[in-house]
């Protein structure tokens, strides 16, 4: 199971078991928790869910506890259709989107939730992504040109067009770089999976006029090279993208740039 940042002083407590509901079909949860107010070490609380009562997803589950068993459980989410990335948290030591994932497919008796691996947790499932999103908007995600605006829209053609598949579909939910061990070591310095994921979308736009100072702007031991292809990226992106291509392609440009 993937390590994140814990509480100084910490350690796993058990904590409370929560009594089961009447039904025929229950389904135990064992959820992290943690509050920074009362000074407490983070602990392990666990939870049976009525599936007779509930949704089929994680997401469905983790609401059913919220409002009908202890309305203190701290989460995000919003879209609960695998859009806005919200809901990412490691489950069963896989990290993924709540929203997407059933409870059925975890097969397991007891389903364990952590929030994200490295981040440094706010409250309960709650991660800090602070660093994650400043990291990502270090890359300007957005479309730069010198030449004039032209007067209805920026052309490609299909084929242009065809070369952004597979990296604009990114939802920003961190899940591959909470994932990347190179990211463990080294986030307050290397961009991880999911910034440079982006940042090879705007490389390859056709549309864009600033490539070189784009890759200036990655030429650095450890904002880029810091990545060793791991691959636990590409094997946990909930919609399937595979950052570690992206990133081998950046060092390729960087490589035909000099050459």
């Amino acid at each position: 199971m993937a390590q994140f940042t814990l509480p100084k002083n910490s350690q796993y407590t058990e904590g409370k078991k929560w009594p089961k509901p009447a039904g025929g079909r229950v389904q135990e949860f064992r959820i992290y928790r943690w509050n920074p107010d009362d000074g407490a070490n983070p602990r392990i609380d666990t939870y049976y869910v009525d599936r007779d009562d509930c949704g089929p997803m994680v997401l469905d589950a983790l609401l059913w506890i919220k409002n009908k068993v202890d309305p203190t459980l701290t989460f995000r989410r919003s879209c609960r259709e695998g859009i806005c990335g919200s809901c990412a948290m490691n489950i069963m030591g896989q990290n993924t989107l709540a929203c997407t994932l059933g409870i059925d497919d975890c097969q397991s008796d007891s389903i364990k939730i952590y929030p994200l691996p490295h981040m440094p947790v706010l409250k309960d499932l709650v991660p800090d992504l602070t660093s994650f999103f400043a990291q990502h908007a270090s890359i300007e995600p957005w479309l730069q040109t010198q030449t004039p605006e032209p007067e209805t829209e920026w052309r490609q053609t299909p084929e242009e067009r065809s070369k952004l598949d597979g990296l604009y579909e990114c939802i920003l939910c961190a899940c591959c770089t909470t994932s990347c061990p190179s990211y463990w070591w080294n986030g307050d310095r290397f961009l991880g999976p999911a910034a440079l994921l982006q940042a090879y979308r705007w490389l390859i736009d056709s549309r864009d006029e600033s490539t070189g100072e784009r890759l200036d702007n990655l030429h650095d031991p450890f904002r880029l090279y810091r990545c060793h292809t791991i691959m636990n990226c590409a094997n946990t992106c909930p919609k399937g993208l595979n950052p570690a291509k992206a990133i081998a392609e950046i060092k390729k440009m960087m490589v035909a740039r000099v050459v």
